[in-house]
């Protein structure tokens, strides 16, 4: 009687050191209880700094001028100047431009948070990705105040005729025209952050949504903050058009540094234990003694 041959023992799969797609994890804050006001704070913390920073950056009036005028000419040659025409167009209807004001003024700061509270309940790894472009968009937006400083449609000289809404009609308060204690950085213009919080929300928030008014409703907020953004005399179009482009660039660049980190940690997870070692070891001569040279 022959004996049974053993059954071979399933041998586990080898351990792919590929990077297919960059994850993060969930915030560390989730580790531990009330972590949720570490988030708060630290997100604040960066706000705060970078309002103060945004402030010191302030360029000459006469540069942001001769920028402004360059940003003129470029949207008369793309035939896109059409700041003027949209102002004016609603001047007519007061209620409309207070609305207007309001909304440029309070629902920029409002979204945000109401996007990142979302994805740090429903979906914590993805809130990590977006918080970070969030904190990179605001650097990249410094960088442009101070190297580009912009005047604003509503500062520009009479003959231009744009009106300063938030001087002339009902607002979030009637700020002295050109006052810098109300409006911070008046050059503060180009990338338009108003723009590049707003395509961020529906960038962050868009997948997270499964009803189609819903998102309907996510895609049009930018539309409604670029139209804010105009008719108030606050903004340029190609103003929109930087802040936009800077919220994708700092989405590239946080994605980048997420595939590197990840290949990083594969690379050391998948390195044999010996070889971390940092210090070698020496091997101890054998109680029976150990020939030396002579």
């Amino acid at each position: 009687m022959h004996a049974a041959e053993p059954v071979p023992r399933p041998q586990p799969a080898p351990r792919s050191t590929t990077v297919d797609e960059p994850r993060p994890r969930e915030p560390l804050s989730r580790r531990v209880r009330f972590g949720w006001i570490g988030e708060i704070v630290v997100v604040f913390a960066v706000y705060y700094l970078y309002d103060s920073l945004r402030d010191h950056v302030q360029g000459p009036t006469g540069l942001a001028f001769r920028n402004a005028k360059q940003i003129v000419h470029a949207e008369r040659t793309l035939h896109i100047y059409w700041e003027h025409a949209l102002q004016h167009f609603f001047l007519p209807y007061h209620p409309f431009i207070s609305f207007e004001n309001i909304w440029y003024g309070s629902i920029h700061f409002v979204m945000p948070v109401v996007v990142l509270v979302w994805l740090y309940r429903k979906a914590p790894a993805r809130y990590v990705r977006w918080r970070n472009v969030l904190g990179l968009v605001l650097g990249l937006g410094l960088l442009g105040f101070w190297v580009y400083p912009v005047m604003p449609p509503r500062l520009m000289p009479a003959h231009y005729d744009f009106v300063d809404t938030a001087y002339k009609f009902f607002g979030l308060g009637k700020p002295a025209h050109a006052d810098k204690n109300a409006f911070g950085n008046l050059y503060a213009a180009v990338p338009s952050l108003h723009l590049g919080w707003s395509s961020w929300c529906v960038f962050a928030l868009y997948p997270q949504l499964r009803r189609w008014w819903s998102r309907a409703l996510l895609v049009a907020y930018p539309f409604t903050i670029a139209l804010a953004i105009v008719v108030t005399g606050n903004h340029w179009l190609l103003d929109a058009v930087a802040g936009v482009a800077t919220t994708c660039v700092a989405y590239l660049a946080v994605r980048a540094l997420e595939t590197v980190t990840q290949r990083l940690r594969g690379s050391w997870r998948s390195t044999p234990p010996a070889s971390r070692r940092t210090s070698d070891r020496r091997v101890a001569p054998t109680a029976a003694g150990t020939d030396r040279p002579g």
